[in-house]
């Protein structure tokens, strides 16, 4: 057995499996060596002796040490360790271009090589911080969510294989085994029944507090006409390619489980397990409150805002060009005037689709090809906001910027402030929404420096960037404490977009 060295000390690990803390859901795993299984903190089954226990900080070490997962406690349904992801190192990168799929199309001396290292040295770095190699962490992510499409659909066995990123049945079937010491069919005793429409019913879980009306709140204001609808309880939409489209909509699951319920009809099973990723991000599934607090909270102006509502997430957006063309659109003007031209942009550019897969969602979001040398002005934007999307998707379109996850901050930002009409608080607030980078921080923001001011005063930018220091490397999360902090008190006439 390998230990991480950032691993949750063994102390902590018992006291929170004791006690069943759901706060601590995901951020580490109980090992059984009497069973062989591997169970989320919360599992409801009784606890083993101490002396048979092992504590593993992710499932993918739990398994390449031979343990399976608990078929009790699911621990598919874990939320992920942001732990892992965060901060800008090799490792971090590593990890959200796995989850982007990086080994599921290359290998692993490509993957090295894109982070700057040798192979050697990458499956050593994963092997101290996180106690398994990177294909390990990819064969697991990719079977816990085959477990989790054959424990809760009817989705074929086949459709699972391909959903789940195995391009073989013979080597899912082989995989599968040999990790959970059963076949995927028997697995499967009692299939559930389609949901709504045919769709799939699958949980995404959380670490509490998680406030899913605030994230609907934010998204309602900013839901473009044809593409998205949200309303008091939920949030649905459609998604292409348009010759096969599919749609969502995710909701709270019911009695009080910490989880979301998405009903999701895919046509293209290979595209599910990146779209149930893109969701967890755009949802923020995987932040750990905890951790958030202890930074933001700590005194000042956002000590009452965390206490108000600890549960406040980081909604992110769908699609990167999407945000960036929101982004633009809403310099210098409300929320609801670039909501406005952004609908009308979909009207007139939007693809149609054939057959509207959801009542009132009929187009998808345009791709830069049909933006680059659109006349925006037909529609109401003004020259320079038009030439600078136009600028935006020609940059997409020749490589020279992009929306890769594992992008350090700073480079990001750099990349886009060089591209005309884009300044820092448009390439900040583009981080937080395509990237949901947990440390952007639109810091020329007229609302932020009000509210940051706290007496009816406001701050300097430079000032309220050096007071954002004790806040990294959570300054988005103050953003948005900030922003709904002022929306409490009273609707604002003005709003970024």
């Amino acid at each position: 057995m390998s230990t991480p060295r950032d691993a949750l000390p063994d102390h902590v690990c018992e006291q929170a499996r004791l006690s069943r803390d759901a706060r601590f859901d995901g951020l580490f795993f109980t090992a059984v060596t009497s069973t062989r299984i591997y169970c989320r903190p919360v599992c409801p089954a009784p606890s083993p002796k101490r002396s048979n226990v092992r504590y593993y900080a992710n499932a993918a070490a739990a398994e390449a040490d031979g343990f399976r997962p608990c078929l009790r406690c699911r621990p598919e349904l874990a939320p992920g360790n942001p732990a892992w992801h965060r901060g800008e190192d090799v490792v971090a990168r590593a990890l959200k271009m796995i989850d982007a799929g990086a080994l599921a199309e290359a290998s692993l001396e490509n993957l090295a090589a894109r982070v700057g290292v040798g192979g050697r040295q990458l499956r050593r770095l994963f092997v101290e911080h996180l106690g398994a190699p990177p294909l390990n962490v990819h064969t697991t992510r990719r079977l816990l969510f085959a477990k989790q499409l054959l424990t809760e659909t009817a989705l074929p066995v086949t459709e699972v294989a391909l959903a789940s990123g195995f391009g073989s049945l013979r080597r899912f079937n082989a995989a599968f085994a040999q990790a959970n010491r059963i076949a995927p069919r028997e697995l499967r005793r009692q299939p559930r029944a389609p949901g709504n429409g045919g769709a799939l019913v699958l949980r995404l879980g959380y670490r509490p507090p998680y406030e899913f009306d605030g994230v609907l709140d934010f998204l309602r204001t900013r839901a473009l006409p044809g593409i998205e609808q949200v309303d008091a309880h939920a949030y649905a939409r459609v998604f292409g390619p348009a010759e096969a489209p599919g749609w969502l909509r995710l909701s709270a699951w019911p009695d009080g489980e910490h989880a979301l319920k998405l009903e999701l009809h895919c046509p293209q099973p290979e595209r599910m397990l990146g779209l149930v990723t893109r969701l967890r991000r755009m949802f923020d599934l995987d932040a750990e409150p905890g951790a958030i607090a202890a930074t933001l909270g700590a005194g000042g102006v956002l000590a009452p805002l965390l206490r108000r509502r600890p549960g406040l997430r980081l909604p992110g957006g769908w699609d990167g060009f999407e945000i960036a063309v929101r982004a633009v659109l809403g310099q210098q003007v409300s929320v609801a005037a670039a909501r406005t031209l952004a609908a009308r942009i979909v009207d007139r550019w939007g693809d149609p689709l054939p057959t509207p897969v959801l009542p009132g969602l009929a187009r998808l979001f345009p791709a830069p090809e049909r933006l680059v040398d659109a006349d925006l002005r037909e529609v109401g934007v003004i020259n320079a906001r038009a030439e600078t999307i136009r600028g935006i998707a020609r940059a997409l379109l020749d490589g020279r910027a992009d929306f890769r996850a594992e992008q350090p901050l700073e480079e990001f930002v750099a990349c886009w402030t060089a591209l005309p009409g884009i300044g820092e608080w448009t390439a900040h607030y583009m981080a937080m929404r395509a990237l949901s980078h947990p440390d952007a921080f639109p810091a020329a923001d007229l609302i932020l420096r009000r509210a940051a001011a706290g007496d009816g005063g406001e701050l300097s930018t430079r000032a309220l960037s050096a007071m954002a220091e004790a806040w990294r490397p959570w300054r988005a999360y103050a953003v948005m404490h900030l922003w709904r902090g002022v929306a409490d008190q009273a609707q604002p006439s003005r709003r970024r977009a």
